[in-house]
C-alpha cells in the first residue's frame, strides 16, 4: 500500500539533492523547480537506484543554464542543447541533473523531430508534459525557506489524484498531445505497464483516432519506447493497448495477426493471449522477453488445418526469419537481432527429446544454445501456460531433468565450449592438406565425435582421423 500521506517527507529529500543548483539558479535570479519521473517516483515511495537522476526546468536559457552548471559539475553533456536541455553530475553529492528550459514540441510538416519553443510559465510547460502523473513540479528553490503557507508543491492538472487513483489521463486534450509527439502513444504503454495503471478512455480513444502518425517518429525512437516496455513488471498492459488501439499495425504488424480465428471444431489456444503469458512470466532481461515476444509470429503463415487438427509446423523456423526482419526494421543491433532470433528458432528444441537426455542429446543442446542457454530454458518453461496441471508438471520434471544432466556433464567435461580434440592446423600436418573445404569436413567428422562421445585424447583422434581418411574418395 502506498503511503501517500508521507509524501512530503520524500519531496524534501529531492530538494536536499537539488541544493547546490537551487542556490546557484537563486542566486542568477531565476527559477528552478524539479519535475517529472523524480518527483512521480518519490510519491509512489519508489527508493532511487544507482543511476538516479532528476530532471529539472526553469525561465533559465540554455546559455545560462550552462553557465550555472559549469562550476558546480566541470563536464556537461550538451547533445540536447537544442532541445533546451543541459545535463551534468553535481560533484557535491553525484547527481545526475539535467536542466531544461521551459519549452512545448511539437511536429511540423511531417517532420521526424520535433520542433522546440521556449516559454516563461511553468503551468504552460508542465501542461505539454505527456501525463499528469509527469506533470508535476517541486520548487526547490523555495521548498527549505518557503514561509508556511506558501505553495512549493505544483499539480495543476490532478496528476497526485491519478496517482492514487491508479488512472493515466494526459494534462489536456491528449489528441493534442499525440499530435504534437505521437510517440506519446506508445509512452502510454509504457507507463500503464510499469505502474499498473487503467488508461483513461480518452486516451485509448485518441490514440486510436490518432495511430497512422506514429509513422512520422523515426524506427530508433519507437524501439527505444518498445524496449523500456518490455521490461516494466507486466509488458501485457502496455502490448495489449498497443494491439487495441491500432498502434501495431504501424510498427510491429505481426502482433496483431496473433489473433488468429477461433472456431469451435479446429480448437487452439489464443496465440495473441499465451503470447502475453509468456512475455509476462519471463525474468525482466531485454533480450529474453523479446524471445517471448516473438516466438510465436511464425504461427499465422504456417497455420494448417489437418485431420488431426491445427497444425503449426515449422513455426519456428519461419518465425525466425519473421523476427529477423522486422528487428531490422525497428534498427536493433546484429547482436540483439542474432540472439533473439536464435532463441525463437530453438525454443521448441527441448521437445525434441521425448525419450530423454543422452550425453549426447546434452552437448547438442547446450552446443546449439551457446550463451542463450539460460535464456533458452527459462524460455522453455515459461511457454508452458497450458491449465493441466499434469502437463504442466510433467515438463517441469522434464526440464529439470535436463538441467540436472547438463549440471552432471559440466562436472566430467568442458560443456560449454565444445571443441574437437585437434585443432584446424593439426588436421592439415596430419593428413598433408592445405586449407580446403576438405579440412572443413574432417574438422565436422571430429566435432561429431566430440558430441556423441565426449572429450578424447589427441592421440585417439589422431588415430580416429587417419581412420576416416582412409576410407575418403581422395
Amino acid at each position: 500500500m502506498i503511503a501517500f500521506d508521507d509524501f512530503p517527507q520524500r519531496l524534501t529529500r529531492l530538494a536536499d539533492w537539488s541544493a547546490p543548483l537551487a542556490s546557484a539558479f537563486d542566486r542568477a535570479g531565476f527559477s528552478l523547480y524539479a519535475v517529472g519521473g523524480a518527483i512521480r517516483d518519490a510519491i509512489l515511495g519508489i527508493e532511487p537506484g544507482d543511476d538516479f537522476e532528476i530532471d529539472f526546468t526553469t525561465d533559465a536559457r540554455p546559455d545560462d543554464i550552462a553557465r550555472l552548471m559549469t562550476p558546480l559539475c566541470g563536464a556537461l553533456w550538451e547533445q540536447g542543447r537544442s532541445f533546451g536541455t543541459i545535463g551534468g553530475v553535481l560533484r557535491a553529492n553525484g547527481l545526475r541533473a539535467e536542466v531544461t528550459t521551459f519549452r512545448s514540441e511539437e511536429y511540423v510538416d511531417h517532420s521526424r523531430k520535433p520542433a522546440v519553443q521556449w516559454g516563461d510559465s511553468l503551468e504552460a510547460d508542465l501542461s505539454r508534459r505527456d501525463f499528469t502523473i509527469n506533470a508535476l513540479a517541486l520548487d526547490v528553490v523555495h521548498l527549505a525557506a518557503a514561509p508556511e503557507g506558501v505553495q512549493t508543491f505544483f499539480d495543476y492538472f490532478g496528476g497526485f489524484k491519478d496517482l492514487h487513483d491508479a488512472v493515466l489521463r494526459t494534462p489536456i486534450d491528449p489528441r493534442v498531445l499525440f499530435s504534437d509527439d505521437p510517440l506519446r502513444m506508445l509512452r502510454a504503454a509504457r507507463f500503464a505497464a510499469r505502474f499498473n495503471l487503467s488508461i483513461h478512455p480518452d486516451v485509448e480513444a485518441a490514440a486510436t483516432s490518432s495511430a497512422d502518425k506514429l509513422t512520422i517518429v523515426s524506427q530508433e525512437r519507437i524501439r527505444a519506447e518498445l524496449d523500456l516496455l518490455m521490461v516494466t513488471e507486466q509488458p501485457s498492459i502496455g502490448l495489449d493497448f498497443i494491439v487495441r488501439t491500432g498502434l501495431a499495425d504501424y510498427f510491429f504488424p505481426e502482433l496483431p495477426k496473433l489473433q488468429l480465428e477461433q472456431d469451435p471444431i479446429h480448437q487452439h489456444k489464443d496465440v495473441l493471449k499465451h503470447t502475453w503469458a509468456v512475455v509476462d512470466k519471463a525474468s525482466p532481461r531485454l533480450t529474453l522477453r523479446l524471445a517471448a515476444l516473438f516466438h510465436d509470429i511464425g504461427k499465422p503463415p504456417t497455420r494448417a488445418i489437418t485431420p488431426e487438427g491445427v497444425t503449426f509446423r515449422f513455426h519456428e523456423v519461419v518465425g525466425a526469419k519473421m523476427t529477423r526482419k522486422r528487428m531490422s526494421a525497428l534498427k536493433y543491433s546484429h547482436h540483439m537481432i542474432d540472439d533473439v532470433s536464435a532463441l525463437v528458432e530453438l525454443h521448441l528444441r527441448f521437445h525434441t527429446y521425448k525419450l530423454g537426455w543422452s550425453d549426447a542429446a546434452v552437448r547438442r543442446y547446450v552446443n546449439d544454445a551457446g550463451p542463450l542457454l539460460e535464456d533458452l530454458n527459462e524460455l522453455t518453461r515459461c511457454d508452458c501456460t497450458t491449465r493441466n496441471w499434469r502437463k504442466a508438471l510433467e515438463l517441469a520434471r522434464r526440464m529439470d531433468e535436463l538441467e540436472i544432466r547438463i549440471t552432471e556433464l559440466r562436472e566430467q567435461e568442458d560443456l560449454d565450449n565444445q571443441r574437437p580434440a585437434l585443432d584446424g592446423a593439426e588436421v592439415m600436418a596430419l593428413l598433408d592438406l592445405r586449407p580446403s573445404p576438405v579440412v572443413g569436413r574432417a574438422m565436422k567428422f571430429l566435432m561429431e565425435i566430440r558430441r556423441e562421445e565426449g572429450e578424447i585424447s589427441k592421440a585417439e583422434a589422431t588415430h580416429r582421423l587417419r581412420e576416416w581418411w582412409s576410407e575418403q574418395d581422395q
